[in-house]
């Protein structure tokens, strides 16, 4: 027999029980071999979080180059080819694109599941978040699918808008909870700062549900055919929109010098700090597209932005209390019964 060079490593015979474990339960058999750095897990649940707010920003130019029907039907593009073809031309590669997207996305949101699912000791409240995301993914697709059966009915966008915008919030909770341990949370300001920033989470999300109503009343309908929008007058769904976005820059103006009336920590002043930044941003995007006739480029930033100052809003949210951090790699029981299903 021939003697393995120093350098390499023998690998480890596979068994049948190995083969059986690994088909009955293909993570806990991961988990059981695989320990990943914290700062994998940190990535993944990012990773996850980016592709959440990528597909929407490409969901958007789907919408905004009028491809939404490039692939007339779902789940396959046409009714004989599961791809796009070359008659469909641009738009048939621009929705189909974003269609494989999805894939992405899955793979992102799945890649955090076995992170997380894998990390030690384990964390049976960061894989649940992990699957939260997962099953909004699957629905969203669902609902996407049935946007482009109903030739792109406004209220089904809107829904499959705000969808993402909940796929969006969890997975911005478990980015923040990779690097938190699973310990009682303790509160760093008091019950009314806590209730004020509520409201603002509350009008935040009435921002984004109104601006879904602009966009369904308004000119850009996703398609180049003739597209039935909203029956609500666009200009007066839009000064609403306006109205909710000041006060949102208020709540977050008074909230900053409520925290610093009350000498609060740093974490809650600098996620209010970074919010009313990115609502300042967002509002000149606003108020330019408004009036330039709504270009698009500036309407798919504007969407974009929309994301972006709600993952600001829930890490104000969140930044109001904060968990100790567990030490990393010390197995405990709960680690020993998700090792033992393998």
């Amino acid at each position: 027999m021939h003697k393995l060079p120093p350098t390499m490593e023998r690998v480890p015979n596979v068994t049948r029980d190995d083969l059986a474990a690994a088909v009955r339960n293909p993570l806990a058999f991961i988990a059981a071999r695989w320990t990943p750095d914290p700062r994998t897990v940190r990535r993944s649940a990012l990773a996850a979080l980016v592709m959440a707010v990528v597909i929407v920003g490409t969901g958007g130019a789907v919408r905004l180059t009028g491809s939404g029907l490039g692939c007339p039907t779902w789940p396959k593009c046409t009714d004989d080819s599961l791809t796009t073809t070359s008659e469909m031309g641009f738009h048939g590669i621009v929705e189909f694109g974003n269609r494989m997207l999805t894939y992405v996305l899955c793979a992102a949101v799945g890649w955090a599941i076995i992170a997380a699912r894998s990390q030690k000791p384990y964390r049976r409240s960061l894989t649940r978040l992990g699957w939260a995301q997962f099953w909004v993914v699957m629905g969203n697709a669902i609902l996407g699918g049935i946007v482009v059966l109903v030739g792109l009915n406004p209220y089904t966008v809107a829904a499959h808008f705000l969808l993402s915008t909940a796929l969006i919030a969890i997975a911005t909770v478990m980015w923040q909870r990779t690097r938190e341990g699973d310990t009682a949370p303790r509160l760093l300001v008091g019950a009314s700062v806590r209730q004020l920033v509520w409201v603002l989470v509350g009008v935040c999300l009435a921002l984004i549900a109104v601006g879904t109503v602009v966009t369904g009343a308004g000119p850009h309908a996703g398609d180049s055919s003739e597209v039935p929008r909203m029956p609500l007058d666009w200009e007066t769904v839009t000064k609403l929109h306006a109205v909710l976005a000041w006060i949102v820059v208020t709540l977050t103006f008074a909230l900053w010098f409520v925290l610093k009336a009350v000498d609060a920590p740093r974490g809650p002043l600098a996620r209010t700090r970074d919010l009313f930044l990115i609502l300042l941003a967002q509002g000149l995007i606003g108020y330019v597209q408004y009036f330039t006739d709504l270009p698009e480029v500036l309407v798919g930033l504007h969407m974009v932005g929309s994301c972006l100052v709600w993952i600001g809003a829930v890490r104000v949210l969140l930044a109001l209390r904060e968990r100790a951090a567990e030490p990393a790699g010390v197995p405990g029981p709960a680690v020993e019964t998700a090792l033992s299903r393998a």
